[in-house]
């Protein structure tokens, strides 16, 4: 896992631009902590920063591979996990390779099959790749979009980047809100639109998607994409394809030259991650499977059931690692750090994220980093199970918006009157709602209610788990660690897809069917488990620490805040701890002390960012 930057000027020469290069590439220093390299000509400048998971000595880059008497560079980001099946095809055909990375058995994967590698690749990835006789630069990223990449276009220059920060320190590229980023800050955030970003002018290539750029412009194209289809499958049938998908996606996660384990909540989604990779451990006669755990000081005191977190993760965790053949550890962090680490994790996002709930997992990394380099997740079960409340509430399901976030009279009162009456948020919402709506494939044969899971699902997968990847890279990548999720095999989503929802939730359950798969290989308890979200911190002492510190925003007559927002709405909202706004921020995790967070986030984001305004 690692970082790169790149610049490209087909009608100029860009050989000069090493001082810019590097400026860019600094700023991924976190990504990449233990190599850095540069490759420039008069066309074509790549900068990466690397974290080395594979191949010390045989993965350095940009790689550079000449071949029939051409040049081809890469930078990328990620993992391929098909590399054992790619390298044979290679060798069958006459290639040699030198190493044992996954990024030589990319790149020479792309020499053989040109453009179309795209189809050749089960893993996640942001690649660039300059073709040198061709002239020609060639970018994709993952099927479901678990590594970032991003762009520009400036003139006839492309930038890219695998952080916006990289973008933003070219000399030519301004920091600026306009009204569509306004609208994404305050009404889509802290998720946003495929493809766009809370920046004017600065775009995401979308998951499943490669870009060219030659002589002939800039050309995005889509490679893959949820395809609706009958489920001719048995329940039988369907079951042993679900249980082989999951089992050989997570062994072909397991591989990495550095120490590895796997989160561990005590949930469904993590333990079933966990059961398969410690009997991995064991058949294969390795150290028991390391398991990391996140607890807050005093939460188990101060713990409130509640519909979306109906109990506590530790006797869980206990008796899964009871069952397996695990070292377990617990990470315990205090309030105090959550809040301090709120600006961290908005740069790491470069931009207001979702509060402590990223401000935890930055520093559960952080914690975890100290003796591990790769994770192993339960990230993104509940999207393709359909594992969320909002599958089963009629309330969500006839909102007519996206169900993670209903509060929208409460998010355009936040705006400050002068930019209220100039951004309709409710409009902006509700295009971009039913424009992601649009792209959904119901069957003729779908029943009335897979129709409707249909939507939500796609809505979910396509929004709020990109929310939740961008997540896992930015605050585990801040600590040069990389996180792995095996539920993001794109074969597992495109297949569980087309599962009718009355058998996906078998017995009216959510994720009933992954439930039904696991009851012979997971503790009873474990399997019948209501779902309980990642864990968040319910010591009074942060309500009052992130109370404080916005208060003390609102107390500056200087603090950018009061520029944009409705003072007086969010000194209500501090009078009534986050009570006058009335629904969750966002998704069920983001409710009172989480928006004043979020808030502060904001004005740091502001202070630190200094966007330039227009309306």
């Amino acid at each position: 896992m690692c970082g790169f930057v790149g610049i490209s000027n087909l009608k100029e020469d860009i050989a000069n631009c090493k001082n810019i290069i590097t400026k860019m590439n600094d700023t991924l220093s976190k990504r990449g902590p233990d190599e850095q390299g540069y490759y420039i000509n008069n066309h074509i400048a790549l900068g990466h920063k690397r974290l080395i998971v594979l191949d010390p000595d045989g993965g350095k880059q940009p790689m550079i591979q000449r071949y029939y008497e051409n040049e081809y560079v890469i930078a990328y980001n990620g993992q391929i996990y098909n590399t054992k099946e790619l390298r044979d095809t290679l060798i069958e055909n006459g290639f040699t390779l030198e190493g044992h990375s996954d990024t030589e058995v990319l790149l020479k994967s792309y020499i053989h099959f040109g453009n179309d590698v795209i189809h050749h690749l089960n893993g996640i990835f942001a690649f660039a790749i300059w073709n040198q006789n061709k002239q020609e630069l060639f970018m994709a990223r993952d099927h479901l979009g678990v590594k970032p990449l991003f762009y520009t276009l400036k003139d006839d220059t492309l930038l890219f980047a695998s952080e916006i920060k990289a973008l933003l320190a070219h000399p030519f590229i301004e920091c600026v809100l306009d009204k569509q980023g306004f609208s994404e800050l305050f009404g889509i955030g802290p998720s946003h639109t495929p493809g766009t970003t809370v920046f004017k002018d600065i775009f995401e290539l979308k998951p499943a998607h490669f870009a060219i750029f030659n002589k002939n412009g800039f050309k995005i194209e889509r490679y893959w994409k949820l395809i609706s289809k009958e489920h001719t499958d048995s329940f039988g049938t369907t079951c042993d394809k679900i249980k082989f998908l999951l089992q050989d996606s997570i062994t072909r996660q397991l591989i990495s030259d550095k120490p590895l384990c796997t989160f561990l909540s005590g949930g469904l989604d993590s333990s079933i991650i966990t059961k398969f990779a410690a009997d991995f451990s064991k058949k294969n006669d390795l150290e028991p499977l390391d398991t990391y755990s996140i607890d807050y000081v005093d939460n188990d005191k101060n713990f409130v059931k509640s519909d979306f977190q109906p109990n506590s993760d530790n006797y869980y965790i206990s008796l899964m690692n009871h069952n397996s053949y695990t070292t377990h550890h617990s990470i315990v962090i205090d309030t105090p750090e959550l809040a301090s680490y709120l600006e961290d994790a908005m740069i790491a996002r470069d931009m207001p994220g979702m509060a402590d709930i990223d401000s935890s997992l930055l520093l559960f990394c952080k914690h975890v980093k100290k003796d591990m380099t790769v994770a192993l997740t339960g990230e993104c079960a509940d999207e393709i199970f359909g594992g969320y409340p909002w599958f089963f509430r009629e309330d969500s399901l006839k909102s007519n918006t996206f169900p993670w976030s209903i509060a929208i009279d409460e998010r355009q009162k936040l705006l400050n009157s002068d930019i209220s009456n100039s951004i309709n948020l409710k409009e902006y919402i509700d295009f971009r709602y039913n424009e992601s709506l649009s792209e959904v494939d119901i069957l003729p044969t779908d029943s009335t209610e897979t129709a409707e899971k249909r939507k939500i699902s796609y809505l979910t997968m396509n929004w709020f788990m990109q929310t939740l990847l961008d997540r896992s890279d930015r605050m585990a990548m801040y600590n040069g660690f990389e996180l792995r999720v095996p539920f993001c095999d794109y074969r597992l989503a495109e297949y569980v897809w087309n599962i009718p929802w009355e058998m996906k939730a078998l017995k009216g359950r959510e994720k009933g069917l992954l439930r039904y798969i696991c009851k012979d290989f997971l503790p009873d308890e474990i399997v019948d488990r209501k779902k309980s979200p990642y864990p968040k911190t319910h010591n009074p002492t942060y309500l009052a620490k992130v109370k404080e510190m916005l208060s003390d925003i609102m107390k500056r007559q200087d603090a950018p805040i009061h520029s944009i927002l409705n003072s007086e709405y969010i000194n209500e909202i501090l009078e009534t701890d986050g009570n006058a706004f009335t629904r969750p921020w966002f998704g069920q995790l983001m409710t009172g002390p989480q928006l004043m967070a979020y808030l502060c986030q904001v004005n740091m984001w502001l202070e630190k960012y200094g966007p330039k305004i227009e309306l």
